[in-house]
This record gives structure tokens, sequence and C-alpha cells, in this order.
């Protein structure tokens, strides 16, 4: 299940002398290629690796403030310009605006929303021109298929509108990930619903890092003339860009190895032809696996020179320094099993992180409390 597994790789497992052995490598892309944001892809790099566990770099940020409490499956937060922040709630349907101060409201209930499984009410992302456009996008699981709908949002909601449908849905491996890249278009992360070959299909929306315009449609540029932007993916829940363009994804694999892969325009991500780091041509690397006890990665977010993947059934924060080439440092985990399972992690206006709680999803062991919106101020 998507939640709990990792990718596994007859190559890494070689390398491995036990679950605590987490490896960098650089993604495959070849020199010169032009990525999301623009810049150019770096020649590859020489690979790195890092000790998980007990032998982590030491460089936890002060100790979270929990800043909001009792939410129920909180899966995602996109930030208004003023500093408030929208978040939606898997299961409740509901999209609530949090304040910096902990305030809470319902900004409206998303209608069509059909939560089961892994479905429901998934990503939102607020538009880079909200100022003047006032428009809010949100991913969710509808009857027949996954969705995406555009509002406008001026305290409540109105002027629904379906920019994308047909993406397939399941029990498992919904995607659901909506975020702006530096380039001003909308992207939008898909899984393969355990249907695996529609990753490789790239008529299927399914297994899929979508581009597109605020209308729905294929971004200019993209590399099919579709709404794809990369395939090959098992299930992505995390987008994040640095501040030099390079685009990063987490992603679930299957039994042994979760992936961050640095993503590049019409690149194939391997699933499921390839598990983890195969070396194969046509196929790209990805940039960190890691043991699926340790990550089960959703959110992703860039901050102080490094990537903040908030991870489910490893019960952590995992910091990855990357440098200006796109290149991965020594991960470090931070918070291990303090709070349960993270999902969401967004940053904020401020420089600080907000990090949601997963521990309602049928998967956790709730506190009291939960679920709940911890506020990180990060380390450089």
């Amino acid at each position: 299940m998507a939640d709990r597994h990792g990718t596994g790789s007859t190559l890494l497992a070689a390398a491995l002398s036990s679950a605590a052995l987490l490896t960098a490598v650089t993604a495959c892309a070849p020199d010169g290629a032009v990525g999301a944001g623009g810049g150019r892809t770096p020649p590859p790099l020489p690979a790195t690796s890092a000790t998980t566990g007990g032998g982590e770099t030491d460089v936890t940020p002060a100790r979270p403030r929990t800043l909001v409490t009792g939410l129920t499956v909180p899966w995602a937060i996109a930030f208004l310009p003023g500093g408030d922040a929208l978040v939606t709630e898997r299961e409740s349907a509901r999209l609530l605006r949090v304040t910096p101060r902990g305030e809470v409201r319902q900004a409206g209930v998303i209608e069509g929303v059909s939560a089961s499984g892994e479905g429901g009410l998934l990503g939102v992302a607020v538009s880079p021109r909200f100022a003047t456009d006032r428009s809010v996008f949100v991913y969710f699981t509808a009857g027949d298929d996954n969705r995406i709908v555009r509002y406008r949002y001026d305290g409540r909601l109105s002027d629904r509108e379906v920019i994308v449908s047909g993406i397939p849905k399941g029990g498992i491996h919904n995607g659901g990930r909506l975020a702006f890249g530096p380039d001003g278009y909308l992207y939008a992360s898909t899984g393969e619903t355990g249907e695996r070959g529609i990753a490789q299909d790239r008529n299927s929306l399914g297994g899929k890092i979508l581009r597109m315009t605020t209308d729905g449609r294929p971004a200019p540029g993209n590399p099919f003339g579709t709404l794809v932007w990369s395939y090959g993916h098992r299930n992505v829940q995390g987008l994040a860009w640095d501040d030099r363009g390079h685009m990063y994804a987490t992603e679930f694999g299957q039994n042994t190895y979760d992936e961050i892969n640095l993503i590049e325009k019409g690149h194939n991500y391997g699933w499921p032809e390839v598990e983890g780091v195969g070396g194969r041509s046509g196929y790209t690397d990805p940039l960190i696996t890691w043991p699926t006890s340790e990550a089960s990665p959703s959110g992703l977010a860039y901050a102080r020179g490094a990537l903040w993947a908030a991870a489910l059934r490893g019960e952590r924060l995992w910091r990855v320094p990357v440098d200006a080439s796109g290149r991965a440092g020594r991960p470090a985990a931070l918070y291990s099993g303090e709070y349960g399972r993270l999902r969401a992690v967004a940053a904020a206006p401020d420089g600080t992180l907000w990090v949601s709680t997963s521990n309602r999803d049928g998967r956790g062991s709730p506190k009291d409390g939960d679920d709940r919106i911890l506020v990180v101020r990060p380390s450089s």
C-alpha cells in the first residue's frame, strides 16, 4: 500500500549491509537539458551515501510548536498572500483557513468528494496571481475519477470549474499534490492506482506529473503536447523547487525503497520497469532512496538550502541538503517517532515550515490532540 511500501532495487540490495544504509544518487539527465524552472541540468554527479537511524548528522532545529489540534487527516497546506493557509482534510472534504495564530475557520466543503481508501480531498494550491484572480485549486477523488477544480475564493468559495477530469482513481495511489512552479504553471502529481502499466502509458494521466495552465490546458513547452510533464511514477505525493529552479518529487516505492527524484521535462522515472536505482538507459534514476521503514515520503518543501520531506511510516521529518547543482548531501532524520505519521510540509511566508500529522488516517496511533499542524523553524 502506498503509505507503507518502498521501491525495490536489486542493484542497491547487493550494496546494502542493513536497512540503515541510505543512498544518494544523481538523476541521469543529459547534460544541457532544460528543466521545469528553465535552468540547465547539471552533468551527472558522483553518488554519495548517508547512514540513517542512530548515525544521522545532528542538525535538529528547535522543538516544533503546535499551532492547531483536533484536525482529521490534514492532507495539504497552501499559503495565501497574507500568511494565512488553506488546509485540506482528506475525509471530511473541508477546506480550512488557518491563521499564523492558530485560528481555524471553514472556508468551504468541496462538492463531489468521494473519500475512501487513500482517496478524498487531497491537494490545494493558491494562484501566484491571487491578488488579482482570487483563484485556488483543489485535487480530489470523485465518484469516477480524480479531478482538479478551480474556485474563486474571496472569503467564500464560488465559480466552481472542473479544469481536469479523467485522472485514474483507485483505493490506493491517487497522487494528489498540487503546486505552482517558478514558471507560473500548475503542476499535479498522479498515482497509478495499483495498475502498474499505466505509469508507462503516456496516453494515461495516471502515474505522471502533469503541467498545465490555470484553465487546465497543456502548458506551453510540455514534451508530448499533452498535460504530461514526466512519467513512470508509482505514487508521487510531494513537489518542491529550490531557489535555482530544480524540481524535486517524493515517491512511494513498492516493498524496499522510497525515493526523492530530480524531475526533468519528459523523463521516464522507470516504474514498473525499474525499481529504485537501475542504471538502465532510457530511465532516470532517483536522487535519493531509502528503506520504506525509514520513510514512505509524502509532503515536500524547500527551505534554507534543504529539502524537507514528511515521512508517514517512518514517522519523522527528513532534512536533505541540496547544493546549487541539485546534488543531495547527507540527509538527517528529525523528530523520529515523536509526532507519529507526518503528511504535509509547506514553507510559510515567515520562513517557518508547517507540518501536518496523519495519525487519524486509519494507519496511525492517534494521540490526544491529533491530528495537528506543527510549526518548525528550519535550521540551515
